[in-house]
């Protein structure tokens, strides 16, 4: 009696448990590697717009865009097999069975796990919605709109508990219209319909369309991390030899300080003197004279000199005056042909690689703004 008690339990309380919906990601193909794509259509920009990924259309033109940390591609074999996968992936979730029929307006404070949601008609999205992945970076969350998609002003998709903006998908039938300030999260793919990006938003994700022009106006938009995308290491890093024991050097000038400076790393040149530096404020050597060390380094920094020389860029940025304002760049050799201005923040982003090298050759005088900084991310 007591067995058959607990069996007749057990099938009731599989009765009421909800059934769990658990959402598959799409399969991107070479769109993954575009952070803005149509098929059919223009893709232009207005201001300094700073982009991870690569940027085109399979049929138009881009046109208006600065630096781009990415491949401008137009109308041929890259293009023409992205428009494929793109249709691919388009078609994985315009077959994805929904198990959420939530109302627009999308956030108000609202907070979703993971699953595929459908809406039945235009939307919106405003305040701030929050998507949990409750401790499983591979939660998959898929927002399928029958209809357009906007965003109010300074609206955001936060992420959290290893949430990850790689497995957030938006499948849009109607245009889309990001406001300024937005911050966006996850690859929204609009068919048939434009894309429109405002001034100030952020998207970690991709804006793709299957047919439609897409427009982006001083914006910061990035291909996501995770999920298994590859990881750039970027070119051999020289060898330095004895250059990497000095923090300041000329093989031919004088080096000089004013002021309070402190240094940690030797100091010298060789040919020419070295002066005015507090030897209790740097943590090296001080050369005053040139000597046999630095001799070695002019030799060596002439070495590393070359090497980098050598190296050909794979990423050419456009707007050497434009240079820093928040852009982030990977594991690339750049050029930028021009006198530079690093201004505000300019993010090296290693994606989880300790070992990646950034070379970035410049064709022309480099200076820095006030409060101008480097900062390194997603190192180890």
């Amino acid at each position: 009696m007591k067995t058959k008690l607990f069996f007749s339990t057990a099938f009731i309380v599989m009765l009421v448990l909800p059934v769990q919906n658990f959402a598959q990601a799409p399969t991107l193909g070479t769109a993954a590697n575009f952070v803005l794509f149509t098929s059919v259509g223009a893709v232009t920009n207005v201001g300094p717009s700073y982009l991870t990924g690569n940027v085109g259309s399979n049929s138009g033109s881009s046109t208006g865009f600065g630096n781009v940390d990415g491949n401008m591609l137009n109308n041929n074999g890259a293009t023409a097999l992205c428009a494929s996968d793109l249709l691919i992936a388009y078609n994985q979730l315009n077959s994805t069975v929904a198990g959420f029929f939530p109302a627009s307006p999308l956030g108000n404070g609202a907070t979703l796990t993971a699953g595929v949601y459908s809406l039945s008609g235009n939307s919106i999205l405003n305040n701030t919605l929050t998507l949990d992945g409750q401790g499983n970076p591979n939660a998959v969350f898929i927002f399928l709109i029958n209809g357009t998609f906007a965003s109010n002003t300074n609206a955001v998709v936060q992420l959290t508990n290893t949430a990850q903006a790689c497995n957030v998908f938006w499948k849009i039938e109607g245009a889309v219209g990001l406001s300024t300030g937005t911050s966006m999260k996850g690859t929204i793919i609009a068919n048939n319909a434009a894309i429109s990006i405002s001034s100030s938003v952020t998207l970690e994700g991709r804006a793709l369309s299957t047919t439609g022009a897409i427009s982006v106006n001083n914006v910061l938009a990035y291909i996501p991390l995770g999920c298994s995308a590859p990881i750039l290491n970027g070119p051999a890093a020289p060898a330095l030899a004895t250059t990497a024991c000095y923090a300041i050097f000329s093989s031919n000038g004088a080096v000089s300080n004013v002021g309070v400076t402190t240094v940690t790393g030797d100091i010298g040149s060789n040919n020419g003197l070295t002066t005015n530096y507090n030897s209790l404020l740097v943590n090296g050597t001080i050369h005053p004279i040139p000597d046999l060390s630095t001799a070695q380094c002019s030799v060596d920094l002439g070495n590393v000199y070359t090497y980098l020389n050598t190296l050909t860029a794979d990423i050419i940025l456009l707007y050497p005056a434009q240079f820093g304002n928040n852009l982030v760049l990977t594991p690339h050799t750049y050029l930028m042909n021009g006198a530079v201005t690093l201004t505000d923040s300019l993010y090296l982003n290693a994606q989880g690689n300790a070992n990646a090298v950034f070379v970035i050759q410049v064709n022309g005088a480099f200076s820095t703004s006030v409060n101008s900084k480097i900062i390194l991310i997603n190192g180890t």
